[in-house]
């Protein structure tokens, strides 16, 4: 199976790549990784991207996108890329699924995921208490109390939709000033299910079978106190998805690939889009920016190989 534009990753960045790469005729193959639609599609509501002034949910969003850029010709599949071979043109990208692609051009825009806790308990109580999507789970802890962790706008806006349902929200933030923006920081401060717990950090997650508390620890005085939960959502950041193309592509120190100011990356003909490039502005709407950029700059660069390839042509007929 070969296509002329290979896209990994199908959040905001993989999807408006596909849609100008499939209007610039390229036919291009998007595989859509573990989260179809990107963290983008976990969000209960998006306010901020342009468009939409009574807000839209991620995944309607998601959903929209992806079904824009299939208009074009765009094409899916639902696979985990497991190795990308550089060393030959084309490209081969291998999957879970034992499906091998070839591609004469790469965007990577396989995105960030939630940054974890590192605490004794997540692991062993993940999907049962602990959570790193309120959308998703939100409903299972109706009437219950849970504990947020974090001060930015993820932590706020997923804990403002959590106050749907639950009776206490208790955000923990290590510093005693949030991150978010105003206007989430008000919502939040206003809402008389939330409280919070300032210069603090959650140094344990404790229960059985499931979340029955959080060990948490004070910044300031290193006094150590015990909260009774049922849940626990951290939103601390996010780490992003590079561990496929280490050694391969040029890395930063946080992992983040680097890119040359206008998405390209050290090998001819891969670039790279989004939070898997981008550790500053980490925003939906940026993140198709630079999907539109480089399916722009893959376009070029293809369109420069097929010019080279007749010119050899052409030379070698002479």
């Amino acid at each position: 199976m070969h296509h002329k534009v290979v896209i990994i990753g199908s959040g905001p960045a993989g999807l408006t790549a596909a849609l100008y790469a499939a209007r610039a005729n390229l036919e291009p193959l998007v595989i859509r990784g573990l989260q179809p639609g990107g963290l983008i599609a976990t969000t209960s509501e998006v306010e901020n991207y342009p468009g939409f002034p009574e807000g839209i949910g991620g995944f309607e969003l998601a959903e929209a996108m992806e079904k824009q850029a299939a208009r074009f010709g765009t094409q899916y599949l639902d696979s985990m890329v497991t190795k990308v071979d550089v060393d030959q043109r084309p490209f081969v990208i291998h999957t879970d699924g034992g499906q091998t692609v070839t591609a004469d051009a790469i965007i990577v825009s396989t995105g960030a995921s939630p940054r974890k806790l590192g605490v004794p308990g997540e692991a062993e109580l993940a999907n049962r208490g602990v959570s790193y999507c309120a959308t998703c789970d939100g409903f299972f802890f109706r009437g219950k109390k849970v504990v947020v962790v974090g001060g930015g706008n993820s932590a706020l806006d997923e804990g403002l939709f959590l106050t749907r349902y639950v009776d206490e929200l208790v955000i923990v933030h290590r510093r005693d000033t949030l991150r978010a923006d105003p206007v989430l920081q008000e919502r939040a401060f206003n809402n008389p299910k939330v409280r919070f717990i300032w210069n603090s950090t959650v140094v344990a997650i404790n229960g059985k079978d499931k979340v029955e508390s959080v060990t948490l620890r004070n910044l300031k005085t290193g006094e150590m106190s015990e909260l009774p939960t049922d849940g626990v959502f951290p939103y601390i950041g996010h780490v992003p998805n590079t561990e496929l193309f280490r050694g391969i592509l040029e890395l930063d120190e946080g992992g983040y690939i680097v890119t040359d100011g206008r998405t390209r990356t050290n090998i001819p003909g891969i670039f790279a889009a989004g939070d898997v490039a981008d550790h500053i502005y980490r925003q939906a709407v940026t993140a198709a920016g630079d999907g539109c950029r480089a399916a722009m700059e893959a376009t070029w660069y293809l369109a420069e190989q097929e010019h080279a390839r007749a010119k050899a042509t052409a030379t070698a007929s002479a």
